[in-house]
């Protein structure tokens, strides 16, 4: 039985590719911060408290080696040489990282949409050659910083760098889901959408991201390679699922450009080209193949999201999501419903 040593095991990520890999055959200790279990795992699965800025403790937990180590939250180059610092007693690693990393030709990403035609512009679909951020400290910065550091040592370590999408499914801290959920519960029967509802933002299944690690945990090597579904859909279909799992009808009010203001037509996928991410070299390089498509795993976010929404003190979604809130409520309410009605109204009237 081969030893793997999974970082962030209690997050989304985390609690599925811990029981991708147990059910494998792996012998999983699962580290975070509570050494808290998911219901999900096999027994076998052992539970280990770790602060991931202890290096000390990691070490401690690596022990006398291990053939994997499986990373969910590291960010930067610090990060990266707890991981290849340990190099002589870890056979490989997995690592996740992000699509924000990348650029377009023109130098726009996810860091420059803000700024006058500064959304990117990214090939389609996105392959892993495309380019990168330069590091930095902001989000997208780091896990370039990251990666520069994991790659440069990959002779000591080698390591599988995986780029992830949007990433959905339960225990989520930022759903993006919650859009189409929350307004569903709350009887809203008419939704805009921007760029004519077209928008598509690479969605990636945890059951998906786990698949790819159980592979590359079996076949160690230093790769990068992209995490993503089979699809990409629109933001104007994944309201329509939404609405069939709810059991509601709702308008959806097409705005053919950008939206009409921060809190009216604007959602956590509104780009106005498309961020599709290029899997023929996960295909080549580890054999992938998904496991779920976005419409099969759907009802699971959208059962868990109706569940937290009903558990949170007076339905507040912020109590429910801070981390959501903390992201998006400096770009504009999420849900600000009498903004959209004021601007329904006048459309109306025009």
């Amino acid at each position: 039985m081969t030893q793997a040593l999974v970082i962030g095991a209690t997050g989304q990520i985390g609690r599925a590719a811990v029981r991708a890999l147990a059910e494998d055959g792996w012998e999983v200790t699962a580290a975070s911060r509570g050494a808290t279990r998911d219901a999900a795992w096999p027994d076998s699965v052992r539970a280990a408290r770790l602060d991931r800025e202890d290096d000390a403790a990691l070490t401690a937990l690596v022990g006398d080696g291990v053939d994997v180590v499986v990373d969910m939250v590291a960010y930067g180059r610090g990060h990266a040489r707890q991981l290849t610092g340990l190099a002589d007693r870890i056979g490989s690693a997995v690592v996740v990282s992000s699509a924000a990393v990348y650029e377009d030709e023109r130098g726009r990403s996810f860091l420059t949409q803000s700024e006058p035609d500064g959304f990117p512009h990214y090939p389609m679909p996105v392959p892993e050659s495309c380019g990168r951020i330069a590091p930095g400290e902001e989000y997208g910065g780091r896990k370039v910083a990251l990666e520069d550091e994991l790659r440069a040592a990959a002779e000591q370590l080698p390591t599988t760098v995986l780029r992830a999408g949007a990433v959905y499914g339960p225990h989520c801290r930022t759903p993006r889901e919650l859009y189409f959920v929350k307004r569903a519960l709350d009887g809203r029967r008419r939704r805009v959408l921007a760029y004519d509802g077209t928008s598509r933002f690479q969605p990636v299944s945890v059951h998906n991201i786990a698949e790819l690690i159980r592979l590359a945990a079996k076949a160690p090597g230093a790769r990068v390679l992209n995490a993503g579904d089979s699809e990409a859909p629109t933001v104007a279909e994944i309201g329509a699922m939404v609405d069939t799992l709810l059991g509601v009808e709702t308008e959806t009010v097409l705005v053919p450009g950008a939206p009409p203001s921060p809190e009216v037509g604007s959602t956590p996928w509104s780009l106005p080209h498309p961020m599709v991410l290029d899997m023929s070299a996960a295909q080549a390089e580890l054999g992938y193949r998904p496991v779920t498509r976005y419409a099969d795993a759907l009802p699971e976010t959208v059962e868990w999201l109706r569940r937290r929404l009903a558990d949170a003190p007076g339905g507040d979604w912020r109590a429910a999501f801070p981390a959501m809130a903390a992201a998006y409520d400096p770009m504009g309410d999420l849900f600000d419903y009498a903004a959209e009605d004021a601007w329904l109204a006048q459309r109306s009237e025009e």
